[in-house]
């Protein structure tokens, strides 16, 4: 008997050394479904350099806003030994069999600031409703009346649909009461500037240019919004909106003609996604997170496990914030700009 308990002494010893050494040197597989935006190359490098100080290896795949090609990513990074994936989704819906393929191998899957609606997963993000509400409240600030234009994101992107949410929240009672006038309303393919650009052009025109305000969803197409509104001598005379904190965006705060870039610290988000997928990856369970909770606010209503991350509207008032988080230097922040208009850059 006490040679059996010996034996199954040194076993449960072998299974302790193994689970501590495949806890070690873990794959974190990322797919990114394009860097077109300035904000994921921020994320990427908060990423890679969570992993190398735990001991992981960062091996990635950029889908070049194609979601077929996004597919075949994961299924490659599953393939290259991916003990966890984080993946940024192009399309959740369209990459959903290799989701499943995934977490039915036991490789844990962390959605990266869009949502993939698949209790499996887990799901780390800003509080994009909230980013919708803080993009509202601003420009309703410096146009409480008129006609407003919302340029969304992209249809495939759930956040798309969250931060409209939020926007209306904050509109609902002065569109019901008639005092906002909403005058356009699309979405924009891909979150290109260029397509936003476009919408935005034909808004101008359909409206004989009569266009007060524009609630746009990002910082890109807030960018393509202000290329459209600068044709027309409109620049800097509508309050327009955003979010990322994208160097571009935080100068067009300064010059004046963005009214707000909701700041979404990319080097926190990076970071914890990072932390969440080794430790997923090691064996934790998701209600092993700190922070965790459940999310079930998605188009389907499935409850996930989530981690949400507090946002923060930039602008011209509190621009100093970005700049002393180290963010963005003062001098990108503050070109063009002249002396004595912005206490930021003063």
């Amino acid at each position: 008997m006490k040679s059996v308990l010996k034996l199954m002494a040194g076993v449960a010893i072998i299974a302790s050394m193994h689970s501590a050494a495949i806890a070690k040197d873990l794959v974190v597989g990322v797919s990114w479904s394009n860097f077109q935006e300035e904000r994921w190359k921020t994320d990427e490098a908060a990423i890679k350099a969570a992993l190398e100080a735990s001991g992981d290896k960062y091996i990635s795949a950029d889908a070049q806003s194609s979601a077929a090609k996004q597919l075949t990513d994961i299924e490659s990074l599953i393939a290259q030994g991916a003990n966890a994936l984080i993946v940024l989704a192009q399309d959740s819906d369209a990459i959903a069999p290799a989701i499943e393929k995934a977490t039915a191998e036991g490789i844990p899957v962390v959605g990266y600031d869009r949502l993939i609606e698949n209790p499996a997963a887990f799901y780390i993000t800003f509080d994009n409703k909230e980013v919708g509400r803080m993009q509202a409240r601003e420009v309703f600030k410096v146009k409480p009346e008129g006609n407003f234009v919302f340029i969304k994101g992209s249809s495939s992107d759930p956040n798309a649909d969250f931060l409209f949410a939020g926007q209306m929240e904050v509109l609902k009672e002065a569109v019901d009461g008639g005092k906002v006038k909403n005058v356009g309303e699309a979405y924009t393919d891909g979150w290109k500037p260029e397509n936003a650009q476009k919408n935005m052009e034909q808004f101008l025109t359909a409206n004989d240019n009569k266009v007060d305000a524009v609630v746009a969803s990002n910082d890109g197409t807030a960018g393509g919004a202000i290329a459209a509104l600068s044709a027309q001598g409109l620049a800097g005379s509508v309050p327009v909106s955003g979010q990322d904190g994208d160097f571009a965006a935080l100068n067009r705060v300064a010059l004046g003609t963005q009214t707000v870039s909701v700041w979404k610290d990319a080097r926190e988000l990076g970071k914890k996604a990072a932390e969440i997928a080794s430790a997923l990856a090691a064996g934790k369970t998701m209600d092993e997170i700190e922070g965790v909770q459940t999310f079930n606010g998605g188009p389907k209503g499935v409850a996930m496990k989530s981690v949400f991350l507090a946002p923060l509207a930039i602008t011209k008032d509190n621009l100093n914030v970005v700049i002393d988080a180290g963010w963005i230097s003062k001098d990108a922040a503050c070109q063009g700009v002249a002396a004595g208009t912005i206490a930021a850059c003063n």
